[in-house]
């Protein structure tokens, strides 16, 4: 589990395919590892196999890969780093699992005084969880939606999210990864609608025994 406070700017400094998984190796100021430990690299939760005084290793599998954007990362590029939460740390963003839903793109980035204004389209099935005031994962940058519309919602990165990540620097077109609120998805499998992944609230596509008449009749809406 994660927060989506980006802790470090990392470097990829090796690709290795191994088939259609991968190994790839980060440079960055960490220290310390614990074989097997989770690092999330551009919002994707990793496990460390092996580290030197000045980078660690993780393995990428075939999934991962095609439901991320990390095999677009050049050898040189550089990527947020978050090191798993600790319990009992303060939570300053949201719970992230690390577990990316879909791969959005940037369509524009407006000025806003000192902070930008960063608008995003995202696949079709991750729309429904996207809420103003709500949260999401942008490349494992939690971030606060500051407008929604069918496909797209927008951002406002204040000056140190501008600082300490590099979601400034993307340009219009690129991909990112992209992670819902987890409490969302969990409400939306309660109301039996279909989740990120198509699935209706039962097997059978039944749906569960709350429903949105039985919110209301509780003073919940």
């Amino acid at each position: 589990m994660f927060t989506g406070l980006v802790e470090e700017l990392g470097t990829l400094v090796k690709l290795t395919r191994r088939g259609l998984d991968a190994e790839l190796e980060v440079s960055c100021a960490f220290r310390d590892y614990v074989l097997g430990e989770s690092i999330a690299v551009n919002g994707v939760c990793l496990s460390v196999t092996r580290w030197t005084a000045s980078s660690f290793t993780v393995d990428a599998s075939a999934e991962t890969l095609a439901k991320t954007s990390l095999s677009e990362v050049a050898i040189g590029g550089r990527v947020h780093l978050e090191r798993a939460l600790a319990y009992g740390a303060r939570v300053g963003g949201h719970l992230v699992t690390g577990h990316v839903d879909g791969v959005g793109s940037v369509i524009a980035i407006e000025p806003l005084g000192d902070a930008r204004k960063m608008i995003f389209e995202v696949p079709p099935e991750l729309a429904p969880f996207l809420a103003p005031k709500g949260s999401i994962t942008v490349d494992g940058t939690s971030l606060t939606v500051n407008g929604a519309s069918g496909l797209r919602f927008d951002v406002v990165l204040v000056p140190i999210t501008q600082d300490k990540t590099l979601l400034a620097t993307r340009k219009p077109g690129a991909r990112v990864n992209l992670e819902v609120d987890v409490l969302a998805k969990y409400v939306a499998r309660l109301l039996g609608r279909p989740g990120v992944d198509g699935v209706p609230s039962d097997a059978q596509g039944h749906p569960s025994g709350v429903t949105l008449a039985l919110l209301e009749k509780s003073g919940f809406c």
